[in-house]
């Protein structure tokens, strides 16, 4: 309050105050991903809600022949062109082209994550980025984060607690280079970040929020045309435009002011503490 008494020009405080709130509900977030992050070392497996519960996805798919939506190719605008808040990554809109490509309508499910591990997906390392399976090696992944064998059975460490893996539900704590080597797998690719946003702008994807961030194959870096903001407020994602990838959509954990087809996260390629999926995408001859 006497920040806003002090201040000669309530409209020059008014962004700062925006993004700031914004910037809590990311906090938000995060709370409940390091919440589940420091359950996941503890062996009593806590729950930090016993009737916590995944949604339900709006398509169950347990097999690799997932329906794939209406191909996309042309030029076409990305970007947040509109009102409303948005964060200065998401612009300027632009226009850019696609090859002819088809994305998955669903999630890549734990099923199909099941029948990866079980065909040597972690063992086999022509799957992999070099970096990748430096990664696999150095930390002994074996699946996904927060997995693991209970008396023969696969678990996965939630909010809810240790539960029996779902073959129904999406593949959730994955890194960009696990969604890689799935897609490599699979026959298929990850999308890139514009495939993403104008297939949800033409209403092609399932549970394109709400349920896990995908990961695509492009690169967190500046849209064509931007300019971070004078002051601090430009080293608010400006300076991190470097060595990480862009994920898309939003998760179970993510407050609902920040699900919007234009929306950019972004993780370093290791990361899987986040509700981090995946979906497919091949490109059309």
């Amino acid at each position: 309050m006497q920040l806003i008494e002090s201040t000669n020009d309530l409209a020059e405080l008014v962004p700062i105050l925006e993004i700031g709130l914004h910037h809590e509900q990311q906090h938000q977030e995060l709370l409940l991903t390091d919440i589940l992050h420091a359950f996941s070392l503890n062996e009593t497996n806590p729950a930090y809600d016993s009737q916590w519960q995944w949604p339900q996805p709006a398509r169950i798919s347990v097999s690799d022949a997932q329906p794939n939506a209406s191909p996309l190719a042309g030029i076409h605008t990305i970007g947040h062109g509109g009102g409303g808040f948005c964060f200065d990554n998401e612009q300027p809109a632009h226009q850019i082209l696609l090859q002819p490509v088809r994305l998955a309508t669903s999630l890549v499910s734990n099923g199909e994550w099941l029948e990866f591990m079980a065909n040597g997906g972690y063992a086999n390392p022509t799957l992999w980025l070099s970096d990748g399976w430096a990664t696999v090696q150095a930390q002994g992944w074996q699946a996904p984060g927060y997995w693991r064998k209970v008396d023969g059975g696969w678990f996965a460490m939630t909010l809810g607690g240790l539960r029996p893996i779902d073959p129904a539900l999406p593949v959730c704590h994955v890194s960009y280079y696990e969604a890689d080597a799935f897609a490599r797998w699979a026959g298929k690719h990850l999308p890139t970040e514009a495939e993403w946003e104008i297939a949800v702008q033409n209403d092609l994807l399932d549970d394109a929020f709400g349920l896990v961030w995908q990961w695509t194959r492009s690169a967190y870096a500046p849209y064509p045309g931007y300019q971070a903001a004078s002051g601090g407020l430009g080293e608010y994602n400006g300076k991190f435009m470097i060595n990480q990838m862009v994920l898309r959509g939003s998760s179970v954990a993510t407050p609902a002011g920040h699900s919007r087809a234009t929306y950019r996260n972004f993780f370093y390629p290791t990361a899987r503490w986040q509700f981090a999926g995946l979906r497919l995408a091949e490109y059309q001859s």
